[in-house]
């Protein structure tokens, strides 16, 4: 096949994807997976990878987990049982500054930094909008390097590397930001927050429970089924069913709160990123890309951070990444070490990109430039 049209092809999805996933990350996926392989392949080897791909019992399991997952979040916000959490942290101020937008970011729901933003105005009485600004994105995404069903569950899904141990890898960059946000963004802080209700212990772990729940459960039963997803499943069900009982909220409101928070979006994510890295595998592109001479640092770490930037995103730089690393260097390269400085990478781009929605949110909310 002509290489400049495997590279045109490559480019234009690669664009189309980007583009599209602007508004829509599971859309863009699709288009961009599909259009890289009407390029490089016959239609019925482009409908084989795509059957193998939505037809993978891993990746149907992993896509109903990962689209339950915003229910709970949703269940949790309804029923004012985050907000609970919040109230009985009893930290203090720096603390609260950092820790409530943080636990805000354990759930994956649109608009999320509107969610913490409020929390971050009442323990932030004489800090400046900007600050305010700043705190409310860094520290929601805290977390994100030490929650295994955030955007780690999928991306080291891609990567085939057990989630937990890769956690283990990225401490260190969670110190580092941490380290950065107070430094930078709370050291100055000064006062202390007046609640106007006593601490009530079960408030602060009846919810923290909810949350940990899908976790602990996916760790402790994942070695005992064939498909570690069996495990992730029946934990984000428990995690599901134990927020539906203590928010006490009718059956019904299930359903409303699934529409609300566009569940389906998550669960037709993971399928867009497992099909882009099928068909990415199975087309020329790979082997194209596997002749040119540049380093897994530049790829990880530059070209990573850039895909962060432009893209907004931390899900869609890894499907683009994975499969050209996968090209050059072989999955076997993918170690838990080179994973954390790709995440750390897409993650630092991410943070600082104009269009990441949190950024954009947090300014209005706190009128800040």
């Amino acid at each position: 096949m002509n290489t400049v049209f495997v590279w045109f092809g490559f480019i234009f999805s690669l664009s189309l994807l980007i583009f599209l996933a602007r508004k829509n990350l599971w859309v863009g996926l699709f288009v961009g997976a599909l259009s890289l392989g009407f390029f490089n392949m016959s239609p019925a080897n482009v409908l084989r990878v795509f059957l193998n791909t939505v037809g993978d019992p891993s990746i149907i399991l992993l896509a109903i987990s990962v689209g339950l997952i915003p229910i709970i979040g949703g269940l949790m916000e309804e029923s004012h049982l985050m907000e609970l959490l919040v109230q009985n942290l009893r930290v203090g101020k720096k603390g609260f500054l950092m820790l409530s937008p943080a636990l805000f970011g354990m759930l994956p729901m649109p608009g999320g930094a509107l969610l913490s933003a409020p929390m971050v105005e009442r323990g932030g009485d004489g800090v400046s909008g900007g600050v305010k600004s700043a705190i409310n994105v860094w520290f929601r995404h805290l977390l994100i390097f030490i929650y295994p069903l955030g955007a780690l569950l999928p991306t080291t899904k891609m990567a085939k590397l057990n989630v937990y141990e890769e956690i283990i890898y990225l401490l260190p960059y969670f110190a580092v930001i941490f380290f950065i946000g107070y430094f930078f963004m709370v050291r100055n802080v000064e006062g202390e927050i007046n609640y106007d209700k006593k601490f009530n212990l079960k408030g602060l772990l009846l919810p923290l429970g909810i949350i940990l729940i899908a976790p602990l459960v996916h760790f402790s039963l994942m070695r005992f089924f064939p498909i570690d997803e069996i495990a992730l499943l029946i934990g984000v069900s428990m995690s599901l069913s134990a927020g539906f009982i203590f928010s006490r909220l009718e059956f019904r409101k299930i359903f409303t709160i699934a529409k609300k928070m566009r569940t389906w979006n998550y669960g037709l994510i993971i399928f867009g990123m497992f099909l882009f890295l099928n068909i990415f595998k199975a087309s020329a592109v790979s082997e194209i890309i596997a002749a040119i001479a540049f380093t897994p640092t530049f790829l990880l770490v530059g070209i990573g951070a850039f895909l962060g930037f432009v893209t907004g995103r931390i899900q869609l730089p890894v499907s683009i990444l994975l499969p050209i690393f996968f090209s050059k260097y072989g999955q076997e390269a993918m170690t838990p070490v080179a994973f954390a400085i790709m995440f750390f990478g897409v993650f630092m781009g991410y943070m600082f990109s104009p269009i990441h929605p949190c950024v954009s949110v947090s300014l209005e909310y706190f009128k800040s430039s």
